[in-house]
């Protein structure tokens, strides 16, 4: 394929006027109903093989188009040329294409990451990106996947989903939402765990709807892709990788220090990893209510030792001063799930209620049962400061 592309370039190097996708199009038929190898295919097979040219040709992601395209899809996961799966539904499945060569994966991969000022090479082999629709690009270079370049593409829908889609699609209840709705616009910091593809972003999208527009938000992430339209006073930070001399990088710990000087109201990280959790925890303590997060966690036990632990990576504190420090900055944890039909779902979410004998108490509020799905627990809210303040009242106690 690569022989006839080099010849449809040479051809259309030749014409004076602007092409446009109609004349690359008929350029492409014209080119591949006179190989007399290709005429004797099935006319599908034919169609394919035009589209595939086409896409390579005027189209940013190559042969991957068609599935960027498709609002059914909403991963995308090369493993090398050859083996390219698509999770469409909420289930994987093998898609009927590869790249002709490595080199062609390859330069897509480059293209990508040029794209938002980044480069992948043997000394810089890894790269997260995003492309213009929002999606988040994770790129591996092939001297260290083993299987050839691997790329993966985590596509969001291009209409934001809200907290009505979301109780629609049987995500949440009525009640847990309007309960959230509450907890955030009174300015409780809220902290989403889950695994991945659990819809730990859409649903930091869905929160940030409750926060009042008059607020002035600071977002931090390490690669953009939340589309929070609605904040009029919003500041997008985004963390930045070194250059070829290993100068100018600049880490979400830089972000959120720097961002406490901004006079946010609220902040927003997109989701935490490392020693940045500590910057973090410390600006939830430092008057900056109704901050957002989120992290990758098993569970709500689960999400908060792994917390433990990244704080442990930026300061060797004692445990007991490390757990005391997030259960003072982290009100609230929701956490999502991804279950075997490939829905997604808030499985629990409970209260922080402070430090006991050593240990980090939970106020288990709401918990999914498969029979039942979520449902409030007998526990009340134990902390209605915040509420009282703003005079929301006190939901379901």
């Amino acid at each position: 394929m690569r022989t006839i592309i080099q010849k449809i370039r040479s051809a259309l190097a030749l014409e004076e006027e602007e092409l446009t996708d109609e004349f690359v199009r008929e350029t492409i038929e014209a080119h591949i109903l006179k190989d007399r190898r290709l005429i004797q295919r099935h006319p599908k097979d034919v169609e394919k093989l035009i589209d595939r040219i086409f896409f390579s040709m005027r189209r940013e992601l190559d042969i991957l188009q068609p599935y960027i395209e498709d609002e059914q899809v909403s991963e995308i996961m090369v493993n090398g040329k050859d083996h390219i799966f698509v999770e469409k539904n909420g289930m994987i499945q093998k898609a009927e294409i590869q790249f002709d060569a490595t080199e062609d994966l390859e330069e897509l991969i480059r293209r990508l990451a040029a794209g938002v000022r980044r480069e992948i090479n043997e000394l810089n082999p890894i790269v997260d990106a995003r492309l213009p629709d929002g999606s988040r690009v994770n790129a591996v270079y092939k001297n260290i996947a083993l299987n050839g370049p691997i790329l993966t593409i985590r596509k969001f829908p291009q209409k934001a989903i809200d907290m009505p889609a979301l109780i629609k699609m049987g995500s949440i209840t009525k009640e847990a939402a309007d309960f959230l709705q509450s907890m955030v616009k009174a300015g409780y910091n809220c902290f989403i765990s889950g695994g991945t593809s659990s819809g730990k972003t859409t649903f930091l999208n869905v929160l940030s709807n409750f926060i009042p527009h008059d607020e002035r938000v600071i977002l931090i992430e390490d690669s953009a892709e939340l589309q929070i339209k609605q904040i009029r006073n919003l500041v997008r930070l985004e963390c930045k990788q070194a250059n070829v001399q290993q100068k100018g990088r600049v880490t979400m710990e830089d972000l959120i220090k720097t961002s406490l000087r901004m006079r946010p109201d609220r902040i927003i990280v997109g989701e935490v990893r490392g020693k940045e959790v500590m910057d973090m925890i410390q600006a939830m303590n430092t008057g900056h209510d109704g901050s957002l997060s989120t992290g990758h966690g098993n569970s709500i036990s689960g999400m908060l030792r792994r917390l433990e632990s990244m704080f442990l990576q930026a300061a060797d504190f004692p445990i007991v001063a490390i757990r005391a420090q997030i259960a003072e900055g982290i009100d609230l944890i929701i956490h999502l799930g991804r279950l075997s039909d490939g829905s997604r779902k808030v499985l629990e979410f409970a209260e922080i209620d402070g430090v006991s004998q050593g240990e980090i108490q939970i106020n288990m509020l709401f918990r999914y049962r498969p029979s039942k799905g979520l449902i409030r627990t007998t526990n009340h809210l134990i902390h209605t400061e915040k509420l009282e303040l703003r005079g929301i009242a006190a939901y379901g106690n």
